[in-house]
């Protein structure tokens, strides 16, 4: 027997309509520095089917890829919802990544168009001469265009390119698997891998997102992603808030701690995610300036492990909600969130806030351990965390040849995302991430958290930072090296930390190597860039303290 309701294909452009007709009074915030410019729903839809007749007259059909160099801004959200809605395909690109890996990036993915904030570029025209397949550059906002002079490809203004196009676009009727965004990962080992997102995925992600379990967005909400809109698809956050309704403030460029905190003051949102990094940030800033933040309920925080410290700083210096969350370009990226279950309090409550969270329904996960076996959940096994689900890549993009590509060591053989993060599942779903798996310590056959030591060292009063790496060691195999940012003023010595952090960890995990540092190498997205500080040990470039555990 078959069903008797309509099949109706899940596509972006009914996120589109709905958002600008249901909830075209929402609006879409962008900071500017000064007086913040506000864009409603109903107007981006209008300028989002201007864009599209603008595109299309620039060549771009079903299937093309279209770049954007872009903040989070509204231009960038008119793009996000236009591209996929008339066909073609979004590829936000990564404006922290080194220019060879940009470059091969724009390359594999075969743009002909690219949307460029005017200040980005400085950073884009010595790209150009390396980008081929590049025939059109849409300018969006003030910038100096002159470092575009001579440049090969046509160069327009975005505003210019809209005026006079029609405000309303016949979208067509999409297969929901087509292809709808391409996000590349930040390519922390070899080259970046490029992950297509269908209209599905995207449609049924921003469900999720809005539902309790998750973040709950609706009409009342003014949204903050501070994480950008080129990672993850700011973690679903623009297609969310369009389809529930949630008004959207974008910062733009202005990303530090002050300006920051000037526009949760002023605009009042209820809701932000970002990366840890702009929260410790953000964090420090309140402590030292009074401001009226008191409108920010919830602080997403995902990306990287949060530490405990963070968390309970938000909450109990600022009545500030940290949630937790976990995910991958590879999980659109929503996997887990930290809601701790009904009736949990005290101690009870922040054990299951510091996990990683709760599986949704429709995001499976299993353990294997390293024979290959599958774990139980018991929230003792520990082994690598393997996913599968409808919004979960089932491979990577091959490039213009259109192959598929499911690396063994990313994929297992019946299909299964590997996500390389090791960590237990109790009994009633949460995970707890003990490590990647490419940073976890293995020292004389025991396993060594680097989470743990960092989290715990973090926790010190002296100390703003603290990123832990196996390095080599004659006995054991590996030992942790202990690098440490001390907190602005701190004088935190060695024995003083080590001793601080026996009393939280067992003695053999104790790292017998430290080294102060001025900063942690971050990734282009904000984590810890682990390889590099590895780097830096093997070649010689730290002041290392060693002394016996």
């Amino acid at each position: 027997m078959l069903s008797t309701m309509q099949d109706v294909p899940l596509t972006v452009s009914r996120i589109l309509t709905h958002g600008s007709t249901v909830h075209g009074e929402s609006e879409v915030i962008t900071w500017t520095g000064a007086d913040p410019h506000r864009r409603t729903f109903a107007e981006v839809g209008r300028r989002a089917a201007q864009l599209a007749h603008a595109l299309a007259g620039l060549g771009v059909g079903e299937g093309s890829p279209t770049g954007t160099l872009m903040w989070n801004n509204a231009e960038h959200l008119e793009a996000y919802l236009a591209i996929p809605s008339m066909g073609a395909v979004l590829h936000t690109l990564n404006l922290r990544l080194p220019a060879e890996q940009l470059t091969w990036i724009v390359n594999h993915a075969d743009d002909r168009v690219l949307l460029v904030n005017g200040t980005l570029l400085p950073l884009l025209a010595p790209l150009l001469p390396r980008l081929p397949t590049l025939e059109h550059i849409v300018v969006a906002g003030p910038g100096d265009r002159s470092v575009l002079d001579g440049a090969r490809p046509e160069v327009h203004d975005y505003e210019e390119l809209l005026a006079g196009q029609p405000e309303r676009y016949d979208w067509p009727e999409l297969d929901e698997r087509a292809a709808a965004a391409l996000c590349y990962t930040s390519g922390t080992t070899g080259d970046p891998k490029g992950v297509v997102y269908s209209h599905r995925s995207v449609y049924l992600h921003s469900l999720q997102v809005n539902t309790a379990e998750a973040f709950a967005l609706s009409p009342r909400d003014i949204a903050l992603p501070v994480v950008p809109m080129f990672h993850v698809n700011a973690w679903g956050l623009p297609h969310a808030a369009f389809m529930a309704g949630a008004s959207l403030l974008m910062p733009d460029r202005f990303l530090q701690p002050a300006p920051l905190a000037e526009m949760i003051e002023t605009v009042r949102p209820t809701i932000g995610a970002a990366v840890p990094t702009i929260w410790q940030g953000l964090l420090g800033e309140l402590d030292a300036t009074r401001r009226d933040v008191a409108c920010l309920e919830t602080v997403i925080i995902g990306g990287s492990a949060c530490p405990p410290v963070l968390m309970r700083g938000f909450e109990e210096r600022h009545g500030i909600r940290v949630v937790h969350a976990w995910g991958m370009t590879e999980t659109s990226p929503l996997g887990s969130v930290a809601h701790p279950p009904a009736g949990a309090t005290g101690d009870e409550e922040w054990a299951y806030r510091t996990t990683q969270g709760r599986f949704p329904a429709s995001v499976e996960p299993r353990l294997i351990g390293p024979g290959g076996e599958t774990l139980p959940w018991d929230g003792e096994s520990a082994g690598e965390l393997e996913v599968r689900g409808p919004w979960i890549a089932g491979g990577y993009y091959g490039g213009a040849d259109g192959e598929v590509q499911r690396p063994d060591d990313k994929f297992s053989p019946d299909g299964w995302l590997r996500t390389g993060d090791v960590g237990t599942i109790t009994p009633n779903g949460f995970l707890t991430l003990t490590d990647r798996a490419k940073d976890v310590i293995k020292s004389g056959g025991e396993w060594i958290s680097s989470v743990e030591l960092e989290n715990h060292l973090m926790a010190h009063p002296g100390v703003a930072e603290a990123a832990v790496v196996a390095v080599p060691d004659d006995k054991w195999g590996e030992r942790p090296l202990a690098t440490v940012v001390l907190a602005e003023g701190a004088t935190a010595g060695y024995e003083e930390l080590k001793a601080f952090l026996g009393e939280r960890i067992a003695r053999w995990q104790l790292p017998e190597r430290w080294a102060l540092i001025p900063s942690v190498p971050k990734t282009s997205v904000g984590k810890f860039d682990k390889k590099v500080l590895r780097r830096q040990y093997a070649d010689g470039e730290l002041d290392v303290t060693r002394f016996g555990a």
